[in-house]
């Protein structure tokens, strides 16, 4: 396995191997991340993963800083799964001269749910994303970006990306990792301590409420979230959002939506100073 630290040395490292399958990661591995890796293996001629905490996405007062780097023990877990190259730039690397170019997305679907409650966090993420396919692709005629649905705002956002820049990338959602007892595993997960892992857990059950009492279509909406979200602050979480939405444009559902039509519940909460988030489709 290889580890590369700038651009010209991935391109260098990729010439001749074909079609790349790429996973891009901020680092801080865990099995929710391997399982990434394992989807995306059959799906090029060469594996790459990328590790990069992007101060882009992060607003002011979140954890650029104190965000976990623990790139040796990253590249032994992706070496174990059969990666094939690592790309892991210092900031210098990837940004050399101010970001002043970024990519706006669309504010319909970007300035919503974790866009209204992390101002830029979207445009953060697809000016990170882009520079990244450029590298990864640019010089191989495209291939195949796995992302987890954990983050299912961002997956749609990239994936409209990719369609209206017309990139040569192919997007590929993978399943939610979780934990027993329903935690999404997450980088963050970490923070917790062993009660309020425990405690965690709520936030997937609430989810599952919330989507069965939607179902059965007997109460309005937005009364079922705000008792969905009421439940949850009642156990000592501080929410910032427990809804139902369209999978395909996370727009609100109409009541005739609510029995059939393909819908996903998302949350948003904070457990101590630690904030979790988490979707289920139904």
């Amino acid at each position: 396995m290889q580890v590369v630290h700038t651009i010209a040395d991935l391109r260098s490292a990729l010439a001749g191997r074909g079609r790349p399958a790429f996973v891009p990661t901020m680092g801080n591995l865990h099995a929710g991340h391997m399982s990434l890796v394992r989807q995306a293996k059959p799906l090029g001629d060469v594996l790459v993963a990328s590790i990069f905490v992007n101060r882009l996405q992060f607003l002011p007062n979140e954890d650029f800083d104190s965000y976990p780097r623990t790139l040796q023990d990253d590249c032994a877990k992706l070496q174990a799964e059969g990666c094939d190259i690592v790309f892991a730039p210092k900031e210098s690397d990837l940004y050399p001269e101010p970001q002043t170019f970024k990519v706006q997305p669309d504010p319909a679907l970007a300035d919503i749910l974790e866009g209204h409650f992390r101002p830029g966090f979207f445009t953060g993420v697809c000016t990170v994303v882009l520079k990244l396919f450029n590298a990864v692709f640019g010089s191989t005629g495209g291939g195949t970006a796995v992302f987890g649905k954990k983050d299912y705002q961002q997956r749609l956002v990239i994936e409209r990306m990719v369609q209206q820049l017309a990139l040569p990338v192919t997007i590929v959602g993978a399943e939610i990792a979780r934990a027993e007892g329903g935690l999404a595993l997450s980088s963050r997960n970490g923070y917790l301590s062993a009660q309020e892992l425990e405690q965690a857990q709520a936030l997937s059950r609430a989810l599952h409420a919330l989507a069965q009492a939607t179902r059965q279509g007997q109460t309005p909406l937005a009364q079922l979230e705000a008792q969905a979200s009421a439940a949850l602050n009642a156990l000592g979480w501080q929410t910032d959002y427990l809804t139902v939405r369209l999978r395909d444009n996370l727009q609100s559902p109409g009541h005739a939506q609510l029995a059939s039509t393909p819908l996903v519940a998302l949350g948003a909460a904070r457990l101590g100073s630690t904030r979790l988030i988490d979707n289920l489709e139904f």
